[in-house]
């Protein structure tokens, strides 16, 4: 799921926020022994080791919301399917998917239409073990039956009281922003020019009324943020703005996410019964709402020196974008294909900015990512955004095989799991919503204001274990176009082995209590660009590229 919900208020919206100050907007760039800012050495690594170097181009998936492939940004770094006639109607490859230009979009319908919003796993899952279990009498239960008992109670109660909760947040913002219009109201009729000063405002007489002093409390505070602002109807529009962000967040949450009864899988047409059919979807990888793996995009390989927005990470990448999240959590069976998908068609690392609390087939994943495996491909993945603790709170997918099987290996070798830094060297550096984990966290990237692309030739900055993901991705796309004989499992040892080991003292995301840097992941580091190449050329010069 895109839970990457980081709303700036000004007023009222009491929505998490993770704020620590202005700094550059490409601060991830940088290094900090030269500009004291922990980035990760992007630019010094290209100035220093990688000028004048030869690189191949190397394909990273981005397995997410969509991409804006038309974006100044971006258009010149998409994968493009040589393979397959643009918009033809005709599987030029024959690899099973019609005019996949781009990439692939298996949350969307043989006519072009697709899903935007859907429900969460647990929702899914309430459903289908409330036809079960509604009505069971736990007494006469087998063994296995009462540990599917308990899980359906835990999920019926979190479902439900969730609901009630996201219902009375959105009643509690309706109640809330239609009382400061009306006190703005007031405020207006007080008025007696029609320009907004804060010399006008003071001088209004408050004694004995409630919502003039009220509504002048709301104009002040808005006007610290925005002194430009001339007018009550510029007022009211920029309070409007802040509540629709949680309005839409909650009115989510009753409507879609945590609704059982809501289902658009019937607009993909698919057999969601055939956890292992592959062939559906369409082609259209941009989708209703691309920001989330625009944003990822860019991070990785925007066009680099062209004077336009951002840098990229990676210098020679071209992106293949595969479109299985929605507006809610991602299904286990086109995050499968998803990855099948990147691996067929040349991907060498896949980026994977998504996860969920629960899963609904873990298996067809599992096998999905040994299939990646032995084509050679790296997987990163976000630790998730709940400032919880992976090793004890699975966060899905992971790299642990359900069923491994006998002498098999119980974890996935061919994946890196990220978690989130601020850009600050000290207490507070790891960032407040990260997840973390001394055993499932690899390492830690930046992942607090980034700026990057977003849809429609625009840019933003947003947090996330989601940003930090494609930074490291960034690093591995590096790796393996500098150095394209390294294997997957080679670049993540590279990566984890030259993480910058910092001995730090942090505040743990969830309680702030102060602890080691080092034991919220297995490296205790952060991933940085010219360690990591620094480490290719001493132990992997031969693998250069020529």
């Amino acid at each position: 799921m895109k839970k990457i919900l980081i709303l700036i208020s000004i007023l009222f919206v009491n929505i998490y926020i993770y704020a620590q100050g202005e700094t550059s907007k490409d601060w991830y760039m940088l290094d900090l022994g030269k500009d004291n800012i922990p980035g990760i050495s992007v630019n010094k690594t290209y100035s220093e080791l990688l000028n004048g170097k030869k690189s191949k181009t190397v394909v990273v998936a981005v397995i997410d919301s969509g991409v804006d492939y038309v974006h100044e940004d971006l258009k010149e770094i998409m994968w493009v399917n040589e393979d397959e006639k643009p918009y033809n109607s005709i599987d030029d490859d024959k690899n099973g998917y019609v005019d996949d230009i781009f990439g692939w979009n298996f949350i969307g319908g043989k006519n072009g239409n697709n899903i935007d919003a859907d429900n969460l796993e647990i929702s899914r899952l309430y459903k289908s073990l409330n036809y079960k279990y509604s009505k069971a009498n736990p007494d006469v239960l087998s063994k296995e039956q009462k540990k599917e008992y308990e899980l359906y109670l835990k999920v019926k109660k979190e479902v439900e009281d969730e609901r009630v909760k996201a219902a009375e947040a959105v009643d509690k913002y309706i109640t809330r922003k239609e009382k400061v219009m009306s006190e703005l109201d007031v405020v207006a009729a007080e008025l007696k020019k029609a320009v907004l000063t804060l010399a006008e405002i003071d001088s209004l007489e408050t004694e004995g009324n409630e919502a003039l002093k009220s509504g002048i409390s709301t104009i002040k505070k808005v006007m610290v943020y925005d002194p430009e602002l001339k007018s009550i109807d510029d007022l009211k529009e920029v309070i409007a703005e802040n509540f629709k962000k949680p309005l839409e967040y909650y009115t989510e949450k009753v409507k879609f996410h945590y609704n059982p009864d809501f289902n658009p899988r019937y607009i993909v047409g698919d057999n969601y019964d055939d956890q292992y059919e592959m062939i559906y979807g369409n082609s259209d990888v941009k989708g209703p709402d691309p920001s989330h793996g625009t944003h990822v995009a860019g991070i990785i390989a925007a066009k680099r020196d062209n004077s336009i927005g951002m840098d990229g990470i990676a210098d020679n990448v071209r992106i293949m974008s595969i479109r299985v999240v929605p507006n809610g959590d991602e299904r286990d069976k086109d995050v499968a294909n998803g990855i099948r998908y990147a691996a067929d068609n040349g991907a060498s690392i896949i980026n994977m900015s998504f996860g969920k609390n629960y899963k609904w087939n873990k298996q067809v994943v599992d096998k999905a990512v040994k299939y990646a495996q032995k084509k050679g491909v790296l997987l990163i993945h976000a630790a998730g955004n709940n400032a919880e603790n992976n090793d004890e709170i699975v966060h899905y997918p992971s790299d642990k095989y359900e069923k491994p099987g006998f002498l098999s290996k119980k974890t996935a070798k061919n994946w890196i799991e990220v978690g989130a830094n601020s850009y600050t060297n000290d207490s507070s550096f790891v960032a407040n919503f990260s997840n973390y984990g001394k055993y499932d966290v690899d390492v830690f990237a930046p992942g607090v204001s980034i700026y990057s692309t977003i849809p429609g030739n625009k840019y933003d900055s947003f947090n996330g274990t989601s940003m930090a993901t494609p930074v490291v991705a960034g690093v591995a796309a590096v790796l393996k176009s500098y150095f394209p004989g390294l294997s997957a499992g080679e670049i993540k040892d590279i990566i984890l082995e030259s993480s910058v080991k910092k001995d730090l003292i942090v505040y743990r995301p969830g309680d702030n209590k102060e602890v080691k840097f080092s034991e919220l992941s297995t490296t205790g580091g952060q991933v940085n660009l010219y360690n990591a190449v620094s480490l290719a050329m001493k132990k992997y010069s031969s693998k250069a590229a020529k």
